[in-house]
């Protein structure tokens, strides 16, 4: 009997010991672009579209919670948030925005929240929540911006609202003068990406939505190395981009805005800060399908932007896809100077909540960053 229960006892202690070897070795060291990735609970993370806020040593991951099937892009969680240490491996810490029942809501279920943004207000100590906002039952024809606020940053985050923006508000660098100078908008010709580029340019689009509001659809947030805090927005039918400062406590727009690249076509935004020079990355206007990626410079965040061109090297294919992905946000590496990961969702519309994650450095070259494919690779290439 006594041999009997020190085998048993012998076998115990192997199993744990195997059990904790096998957990030890299935933690990620390194990034492998467009693989699944699998969180503390073993599955797939589910935050596209995603959002990074660095705050007490940790990183967080807020993103859309996506469903399965074609109809997996509207909200019926809403968003969520996961936390890591070395941006490697990723804790589930639940939902931080909840989507409601409520029919009267604009929050409500089936509604669509895309590419949320949390950053942190050190005055108010309030986690603040940006995300474009479409109606339930409306497709992309609302296109308003979104507000959430918490004392926490894994939330729970109380809706606050979901606007258009800037209505009746001129941008800085446009005078009365120039607005009333802009024709009215024809709406009854047959429409071409050529006219509604031309519309852009003209002031035309954004004339048309002065009153009501301007358009907000694929946006971000960023905050400069002074605290001010800036949303950046697809607008005026995607053909616009509009960089706005926000109020003090990040709740509110400052009603201070311009308006760039009138007609260049360009949506998900993702920027970094470098040597005093602003770069962002966008995309061209395909759905879910990829194309060749942006790059634009600016001495000024409020400033003259600048197209620099496709920042991606590579391939054909890869070049001209952005390696099957579109641009969601930049994460500056803590600890490490000009240390920056280019993040980027590689859509499934056939299958919403099967989406997949690019993550890769930046690198620079003569100062301005372009992105190059790598199948695996880890931090120590910022060493």
């Amino acid at each position: 009997m006594i041999q009997f229960g020190c085998n048993r006892l012998l076998v115990a202690i192997l199993f744990i010991a195997l059990f904790a070897c096998n957990s030890d070795n299935s933690k990620y060291n390194a990034f492998t672009p467009g693989e699944l990735w699998l969180d503390d609970t073993n599955e797939h993370i589910n935050a596209h579209g995603g959002g990074f806020l660095y705050h007490n040593d940790t990183y967080y991951w807020f993103g859309e919670h996506k469903g399965s099937g074609k109809d997996g892009s509207r909200a019926f969680v809403g968003v969520r948030v996961y936390s890591s240490k070395d941006l490697y491996n990723w804790k589930n810490e639940g939902v931080a925005l909840q989507v409601v029942k409520d029919t009267l809501s604009k929050l409500q279920e089936g509604c669509t929240i895309e590419r949320p943004k949390v950053i942190y207000n050190e005055t108010t100590n309030k986690f603040v929540m940006w995300f474009h906002h479409e109606l339930k039952g409306e497709k992309y024809k609302a296109a308003l911006t979104g507000v959430a606020v918490s004392d926490h940053i894994t939330g729970p985050y109380q809706y606050i609202d979901s606007f258009r923006i800037h209505a009746g508000v001129l941008p800085l660098n446009m005078s009365q003068e120039e607005f009333d100078s802009i024709p009215e908008i024809n709406e009854n010709q047959k429409l071409t990406k050529q006219i509604r580029i031309d519309q852009a340019k003209s002031g035309e689009l954004f004339k048309r939505d002065f009153y009501g509001g301007q358009m907000s659809r694929d946006m971000t947030v960023y905050v400069d190395d002074d605290g001010t805090a800036y949303h950046i927005t697809a607008s005026e039918e995607n053909q616009t981009m509009l960089i706005s400062k926000l109020s003090d406590d990040y709740l509110s727009l400052s009603g201070e805005y311009i308006r760039i690249l009138p007609g260049e076509r360009n949506e998900a935004p993702a920027i970094l800060k470098k040597n005093e020079k602003y770069y962002m990355f966008t995309s061209d206007l395909t759905g879910w399908d990829p194309n060749p990626a942006r790059l634009s410079v600016a001495d000024a965040i409020m400033g003259e932007w600048a197209l620099l061109g496709n920042p991606c090297v590579g391939t054909e294919e890869q070049v001209n896809t952005t390696f099957w992905s579109q641009s969601t946000y930049i994460i500056p590496v803590q600890g490490k100077k000009d240390a920056f990961i280019f993040t980027a969702d590689r859509w499934k519309p056939e299958n919403h909540i099967d989406g997949r994650y690019i993550w890769l450095p930046v690198k620079f070259k003569n100062n301005i960053p372009y992105l190059e494919w790598a199948d695996r690779w880890d931090l120590s290439v910022f060493d």
